[in-house]
């Protein structure tokens, strides 16, 4: 069946359906990674987006099956669910050779009603969303009726993706509440095996109402300003002399609650190549990333500096405070996918505790 990718601009795509068969609309994003697309689609962090992949051939190692670890996680996937709202490739593959390899991938978007398009040229769309910038998308198929374009950014995507209810993970002597704002399930995991117990909680949770060695601030998916009740959870945390960790938009909510500001980059930052130098050295780290904000850190006050800068443009990706152990990056140390170069900083953490 025949389906179309509409970019706002007017530009079209035309390939072939796969995935379900039904039109969805969101913000048309890319990602230059090779490998992961489990993890991918099920982190939080996509929610309301349409995911064009760079790599042209997809699907040749298929789906894994949906296992719970001894947390009783989901440990071949990011969260319980798909977060994508479309996926856009070069060429699909339905022959999928691997040993953990399950069902393929056509298959596991039919069962989540998820569509996708393949057979398009993925470079040339990411050409154009490099040039233009992010923009608003729908994938409609030729059955299907016309939908209308719709602005993910626009919601409170976190409060969407969130868990409800406070989950307690793990027996350690060191308590630590996590707040999810779309939290993938590898920073629990990376959590657990420095032997600490975990308290999740819902992103606008009280906190003052929690004990606790350290907070730490999750991923998550959108514009950080809408997470109102969580900027002013964090300011609140600042008169203690708790650890306190933000990552990816953790950092920018961190960012807002220290008073700096956050603004969209042209294209954001999606793939598990992203070099990262930390502020004061040559080193560089390979970074995993999935986001469209960034902290504008020229705002920020006395008392805070910025921790790491990306490479290749220059936008912050990490800030600290000079004297309180208050930290956040805007890149993922639990990777998942991609490299675990700064998974120290979950060593450095816990170490503050």
């Amino acid at each position: 069946m025949l389906a179309k990718l509409i970019l706002e601009d007017g530009t079209e795509f035309e390939g072939e359906s796969f995935g379900s068969a039904t039109a969805i609309a969101g913000e048309v994003v890319f990602n230059t990674g090779m490998v992961g697309y489990p993890e991918c689609f099920t982190d939080p962090s996509y929610e309301g987006q349409i995911l064009n992949l760079t790599f042209p051939l997809i699907g040749n190692y298929g789906v894994p099956k949906p296992e719970l670890d001894a947390a009783l996680l989901e440990q071949n996937y990011e969260s319980n669910r798909i977060h994508i709202s479309g996926l856009v490739v070069s060429q699909l593959s339905n022959n999928f050779s691997h040993w953990r390899g399950f069902i393929s991938l056509d298959e596991w978007l039919k069962k989540n009603k998820i569509p996708g398009i393949s057979g398009i040229d993925t470079r040339k769309l990411t050409q154009v969303l490099r040039e233009k910038g992010a923009m608003l998308g729908k994938l409609v198929q030729a059955d299907c009726r016309d939908i209308d374009f719709a602005d993910p950014n626009q919601e409170n995507l976190v409060a969407r993706v969130s868990r409800p209810e406070p989950v307690e993970y793990g027996n350690g002597s060191k308590r630590i509440v996590l707040v999810d704002c779309g939290c993938k399930n590898n920073i629990i995991r990376s959590l657990l095996k420095r032997d600490v117990r975990v308290k999740v909680v819902p992103w606008n949770w009280d906190l003052s109402q929690e004990k606790f060695d350290g907070v730490m601030i999750s991923n998550g998916p959108g514009d950080p300003k809408m997470c109102t009740e969580t900027i002013s959870n964090i300011q609140k945390l600042f008169s203690g002399g708790a650890p306190v960790f933000g990552i990816c938009l953790g950092n920018q909510l961190l960012s807002l609650a220290a008073g700096a500001g956050t603004y969209k980059l042209k294209y954001g930052h999606r793939g598990q190549n992203q070099p990262c130098v930390k502020v004061g050295t040559k080193r560089c780290y390979i970074t995993s990333q999935n986001h469209g904000f960034a902290v504008d850190d020229s705002r920020l006050p006395a008392g805070w500096e910025p921790l790491f800068f990306n490479a290749n443009d220059g936008t912050n990706e990490g800030i600290r405070h000079q004297s309180k152990p208050f930290v956040g990056v805007q890149f993922h140390p639990e990777a998942a996918p991609g490299p675990l170069d700064t998974a120290y900083l979950f060593d450095e953490f816990i170490d503050k505790l």
